[in-house]
């Protein structure tokens, strides 16, 4: 994956950078070592490695904006920092950028139950969000894989998702109001703690933007009772497309789980021997999940286990108990770390129709003997969200860029099939050379003009979401035109 060349005349004012930085921060929050800033050098798309000049830690949404001000005022790029776990590489440095991590700015600022909302800094986690507020029997819906780990920063920058997002929502449904620092400096909020706010839909636009209009410093996140209770089923088929075509009809038949997860044997056997749940061995499971009260959960489960037999299943288990339901999910959430025990891998995010589910699946299954690369498919079946699991050996030279055109097929067919390039993983560097194949010149530049008026220079989070060669021709233009 192409980068874009440093600028050696930024390169020559590290040291001036250097000093302007520690004057608004502490010298603990400015990491200029080569040696330690290769801690930075990439995030979870780990083929992809590049040390950054430098990088801070700020701790205020004050110190970013100094951050920003000085940056700019040097035409230093910017690349903002969740906790890493992009698997897009939205957070990949370039060799003359400023990281800016803002994982000691996690702070919950405000918790107010009457109106539903939590107001944190953005880089608390997106579990200790619930955390917060669990006892007083609250949680935060969106729930990714890595929620233990990433933050909501890059929550909102990706609009990730989760498990659950089949009846919640994803980040941009439960994101009320954020606080933003322009590349400039000036400090901006955008709606607030209420559910719409007037005017230009400007938080619509932020949510999804990929760290390239600002630095989100602190967020307005909606907050939901409990609900009283929740159970999972398993579905285990010995056809992915009987899985699918499953998945297509609980869905047209109107009941709405509050998950639909998707996991093919590679993956089954990788969670089973993870979590040790119980899982069946099968070529397809089904975890389908719903919640409310007891009588509630058994209506819609006799309903959806009533669909499920009509697809002949080899086998099809309720959980019994809090603790087998628990270790269902560790199963699910382990599945990324549990297949990285099998190989290297590479996660892809696509979105299709839920009725193409198993043309899709097939098509998939085509490619990997193509390719001679085992695939492992789990994801969102619900709402499909896929995410494909590529697996090859990073040692063997080929293999990944053999996985790479893999990778770029996959995604390919799902716009094909009316779907989208993601679903809650982001452009980064791993899409944004098929951003071409969903979008034509118009919307490029349409996309590039929104970014022209947050960030005039072009700076923020370089080499990201467009094709390289359109994103450095529009910085110069715009550079020209100052």
């Amino acid at each position: 994956m192409e980068m874009p060349r440093p600028n050696p005349e930024v390169l020559a004012r590290k040291q001036t950078v250097v000093s302007r930085l520690l004057r608004v921060l502490p010298q603990d929050a400015v990491i200029h070592d080569p040696a330690e800033t290769r801690a930075y050098e990439c995030d979870a798309l780990t083929a992809y490695r590049c040390p950054p000049m430098l990088a801070v830690l700020p701790s205020s949404t004050a110190e970013v904006a100094d951050v920003l001000r000085i940056c700019n005022e040097e035409g230093v790029p910017v690349v903002p920092r969740g906790s890493g776990t992009s698997l897009a590489g939205g957070a990949l440095p370039t060799a003359d950028c400023v990281i800016l991590g803002i994982a000691r700015m996690n702070e919950v600022l405000e918790v107010d139950y009457d109106n539903r909302f939590i107001r944190v800094q953005t880089g608390r986690t997106n579990q200790s969000v619930t955390g917060a507020v669990e006892e007083d029997d609250f949680f935060y819906a969106p729930d990714p894989s890595s929620q233990l780990a990433c933050a909501i920063a890059g929550n909102i920058a990706m609009n990730s998702g989760g498990a659950h997002c089949l009846k919640y929502g994803v980040t941009t449904n439960n994101l009320l109001g954020v606080t933003m620092v322009m590349m400039d400096g000036n400090v901006v909020e955008i709606g607030g703690a209420h559910l719409d706010a007037g005017g230009l839909d400007l938080l619509g636009v932020i949510c999804g933007s990929e760290g390239q209009l600002g630095v989100v410093t602190e967020a307005t996140l909606r907050i939901l009772r409990k609900p009283e209770g929740a159970r999972p089923v398993l579905m285990g088929f010995d056809d992915n497309e009987v899985a699918g075509q499953c998945v297509s009809d609980i869905i047209k038949s109107g009941i709405l789980p509050v998950a639909i997860e998707f996991m093919d044997t590679l993956c089954i056997k990788a969670c089973e021997n993870f979590a040790h749940a119980g899982y069946p061995d099968c070529t397809a499971l089904l975890i389908v999940e719903v919640e409310g009260s007891e009588p509630e959960i058994d209506y819609q489960l006799s309903k959806i286990i009533e669909i499920a037999k009509r697809h002949n299943p080899v086998e099809l288990r309720e959980s019994q108990s809090a603790e087998e339901s628990a270790k269902i999910w560790l199963g699910r959430k382990s599945a990324f770390g549990a297949m990285g025990q099998m190989n290297d891998y590479m996660c892809l995010d696509g979105t299709i129709p839920v009725s193409s589910l198993p043309e899709v699946l097939r098509r998939i299954g085509e490619l990997s003997e193509d390719y001679g690369l085992p695939v492992g498919n789990v994801f969102h079946a619900g709402d499909g969200n896929m995410h494909p699991l590529i697996l090859f050996d990073a040692n063997k030279p080929g293999d990944l860029e053999k996985c790479e055109a893999f990778g770029a097929d996959i995604l390919r067919l799902c716009v094909d099939v009316g779907g989208c390039l993601t679903g809650e993983h982001g452009v980064g560097i791993e899409k944004r050379d098929l951003m071409t194949h969903q979008y034509d010149p118009a919307d490029l530049e349409a996309q590039m003009a929104v970014k022209d008026v947050f960030d005039p220079n072009w700076l923020l989070n370089p080499a990201k979401v467009f094709p390289l060669d359109v994103s450095e021709a529009r910085r110069d233009a715009q550079i020209a035109a100052e």
